[in-house]
């Protein structure tokens, strides 16, 4: 989708100004000038600085472009291709179930599906797609766990620890 700048910077001022108003309810650190509330505070009015020069170019273009009507909302060509929604229709379907089921059947499992999926759908031959599948689920799997220590699920493989 191609939205026109004057739309983006409406909603990155709506969430700036979102932000900053959240962030006021952040507790204070007694004894300090700055608590939890100054980075995040610091970057939403940044996105709502950017969103009012958003808003002001995206009016400066539309009033420079009186004699044409440029649309709010612009379709994209790929919308108009099959193959292309198919990709994102998987992708989107691989996103949801991954957050379904990475918890029952575990990660190295539902790394490896996802990662095929989109492979194949991207037509990536068989004998090639399965093994880099494997390879790269493996390969998440050992920098996210052992490296960085974060605790991926196991799922329906439990009993195996490395």
């Amino acid at each position: 989708m191609k939205l026109d700048d004057t739309v983006w910077g409406a909603l990155l001022a709506l969430l700036g100004a979102a932000i900053l108003w959240h962030v006021q309810g952040f507790p204070r650190i007694p004894g300090q000038n700055v608590g939890p509330a100054l980075f995040p505070g610091l970057v939403a009015a940044a996105l709502l600085v950017c969103g009012v020069l958003l808003i002001a170019g995206g009016l400066r273009t539309r009033r420079r472009e009186t004699g044409s009507t440029l649309p709010w909302v612009m379709a994209p060509d790929w919308l108009r291709s099959p193959p292309h929604l198919l990709a994102f229709a998987v992708l989107v379907a691989s996103n949801v179930l991954y957050l379904l089921v990475v918890d029952r059947l575990g990660f190295l499992l539902t790394a490896f599906v996802y990662l095929a999926a989109l492979m194949w759908v991207l037509r990536v031959r068989l004998a090639v797609a399965v093994p880099v599948a494997l390879i790269m689920a493996l390969a998440i799997h050992y920098a996210f766990y052992k490296l960085l220590r974060v605790p991926l699920p196991w799922g329906v493989l439990q009993g195996i620890a490395w």
